[in-house]
């Protein structure tokens, strides 16, 4: 009797273990494939390029720089900024037939964007300034346009503590020269480069990017002879081109182009092409901003410089393309400027 307890314990104990070592069958979840990330072909024969982002060596230096392009100190009238005429919140231009100068001065030229200027081959419409540093010493001495002098600039900046503790930090001198106060906003402007359009992503491989519309714009842009001039990652600013190829130009400045600065008559009326990167936020267009839009841009172009007619369709489409163009816009942090001394000379706007 005691032998069939303990074996009929033992068969409970063994059921037991059994079932728990075997619990019922669960049904696992069949594994979900994940959609796989298209592979961008990007497009490598196209006569453009995307812009690239801008890569910053010296951040010091940098913001140096752009306190600089804020600062209205450096012009004779304290109120007048690199940022008048090359407003960062409206397409690095300042949207002007012609820029105002000291006094009301009215500009002989439209002002040209400074965004993605770095990758221009020379500076101003008609190159007179090799690169952005040189550009950047014209403005403050023209007597038409910031109506001071390099050495002005220097003495008012000097005169601020805060100034000259930032001039020694990045260029570790106590004393500040024109060629430093240059350097430092061409790095700021050097920064300035707008990646990121539509047009770019379309470039990298991402054909949703752009329309059909803006597309077949392109196509125009290419077939009708523009993509000539207008090349490369800022679609212009490479070469300098007579304006009025097929027909005479009838501007309103007295401006004469290259030939200013070389002194040859066959320069007469070239200009540096200008970039068609953000036009849409750049109007109004040529030299002398005579055209008001980008639809009477096409039309004089394809006329004086193709000795071409675009069809209303034919132009839209083009202006489609171009606003494609359009970049991501400079952000950074609005300097506090530092303040003046009891020494600073004061401004004279009036004078």
């Amino acid at each position: 009797m005691k032998i069939h307890s303990i074996a009929a314990g033992v068969l409970v104990i063994g059921v037991m273990a059994s079932c728990a070592k075997a619990p019922p069958p669960v049904n696992e979840p069949l594994p979900v494939e994940q959609p796989k990330t298209p592979v961008l072909q990007p497009k490598t024969n196209e006569p453009i390029q995307p812009v690239e982002d801008a890569k910053v060596t010296d951040p010091a230096m940098v913001e140096l720089g752009k306190q600089l392009f804020f600062d209205p100190r450096l012009s004779k009238s304290g109120f007048i900024s690199c940022n008048s005429c090359h407003n960062l919140s409206m397409g690095g231009s300042d949207n002007l037939k012609s820029s105002i100068g000291h006094k009301w001065n009215k500009g002989p030229i439209n002002s040209p964007t400074v965004l993605n200027s770095s990758m221009n081959l020379a500076q101003f419409w008609d190159g007179r300034a090799k690169d952005l540093k040189e550009q950047a010493g014209g403005p403050i001495a023209n007597p038409g346009e910031m109506a001071f002098t390099h050495e002005l600039a220097i003495e008012v900046l000097q005169s601020i503590p805060g100034y000259a503790e930032e001039f020694k930090k990045v260029f570790g001198v106590d004393k500040i020269d024109i060629d430093q106060i240059t350097r430092a906003i061409a790095a700021f402007e050097e920064t300035l480069v707008t990646p990121n359009s539509r047009f770019d992503k379309w470039l990298k491989g991402d054909d949703a990017a752009i329309t059909q519309n803006e597309r077949e714009g392109y196509e125009l842009f290419k077939s009708s002879g523009c993509t000539a001039c207008h090349n490369g990652p800022a679609l212009g600013g490479n070469s300098y081109q007579k304006m009025g190829v097929v027909e005479p130009y009838k501007g309103s400045t007295n401006a004469v182009g290259r030939s200013a600065v070389t002194g040859k008559d066959a320069d007469r009326f070239n200009f540096k092409v200008p970039t068609l990167r953000n036009i849409e936020l750049t109007y109004p267009y040529f030299h002398d901003g005579e055209a008001a839009t980008m639809a009477k841009a096409v039309e004089v172009m394809g006329q004086i410089q193709l000795g071409k007619t675009f069809t209303p369709d034919e132009n839209a489409k083009i202006v489609a393309f171009l606003k494609s163009l359009t970049g991501d816009q400079p952000k950074f942090v609005l300097p506090l400027l530092p303040p003046s001394s009891d020494t600073t000379p004061p401004p004279a706007p009036f004078k």
